[in-house]
């Protein structure tokens, strides 16, 4: 039950983590939604906070009429 998290693993999401909460923290900026909100989530968790932004807040999939 004592498992080690290996510190590359870390590293990785690491990376991803920053690199998330930087992505939704300019994108939410350059279009005037709350960017410290997004970069903030965006630490937190990935991927659903992205996913959440560019389905809800830039509505990226739904239809254009």
């Amino acid at each position: 039950m004592n498992e080690e998290i290996s510190v590359p693993l870390l590293i990785v999401v690491a990376v991803i983590l920053i690199s998330q909460s930087i992505f939704l923290f300019s994108n939410a900026r350059k279009h005037g939604h709350n960017y410290w909100l997004w970069g903030i989530l965006g630490l937190i968790q990935a991927p659903m906070p992205t996913l959440v932004y560019l389905y809800f807040v830039r509505k990226l999939w739904h239809k254009k009429k």
